[in-house]
């Protein structure tokens, strides 16, 4: 804004304009940036959690060298960057590990494990086709992001092996061309002419 008495609207667009975002790994792909991209804030208020982000995604985060000692039991175990309790006393008297105010407490979702193939399932999927292959592997990831529990997954998943099965002698992969006189005659003008 101008600073002339009185002027509160400009009229020309604002000069520097970002033209890409902002990418924390762009110049630095080191060990200790991957660590920092991949934590998980949590035990704080959603406030915090929301700062605590955006150090990390603006390369703001700074992690600990040692551990700091905490307001409350003035113990040194608190780990991570930014906090000033330790999780323990956060629990146990349900503040904000951050701020230290007795906000809701974001805490550690836990993911679910992933379904992995068991060994009859390995072999069965090697013996099909390419093409079999990546149309299953495509079923298995749909399905994965469905509610099931890991059995029925386990047996929804061999059904469509058995389906996607090839048999001896399928119709699909059996090329027979019949190549009428006409085609045999123009290879043979083509032979001549060369």
């Amino acid at each position: 804004m101008s600073t002339q008495k009185g002027n509160s609207s400009r009229t020309r667009p604002q000069k520097h304009k970002n033209q890409t975002a902002f990418k924390n790994t762009l110049h630095d792909t080191s060990n200790r940036t991957k660590i920092i991209n991949n934590l998980e804030v949590a035990d704080v208020c959603s406030r915090c959690k929301e700062i605590i982000e955006w150090k990390i995604k603006y390369k703001k985060y700074k992690p600990l060298t040692q551990q700091k000692k905490c307001v409350s039991c003035e113990q040194r175990n608190i780990k991570q960057a930014y906090h000033v309790m330790c999780i323990g006393c956060g629990i146990k008297l349900g503040k904000c590990t951050k701020c230290c105010q007795e906000k809701e407490v974001v805490s550690v979702t836990v993911n679910k494990i992933p379904f992995r193939l068991d060994r009859e399932m390995r072999f069965k999927l090697k013996a099909l086709p390419e093409r079999r292959r990546r149309t299953f592997k495509r079923y298995m990831e749909k399905k994965e992001k469905d509610e099931l529990t890991n059995d029925e997954l386990k047996e929804d998943l061999l059904n469509k092996l058995e389906a996607l099965k090839v048999e001896d002698k399928d119709e699909d992969d059996d090329f027979d061309f019949d190549l009428s006189e006409e085609d045999l005659s123009y290879s043979e003008h083509e032979d001549e002419c060369n």
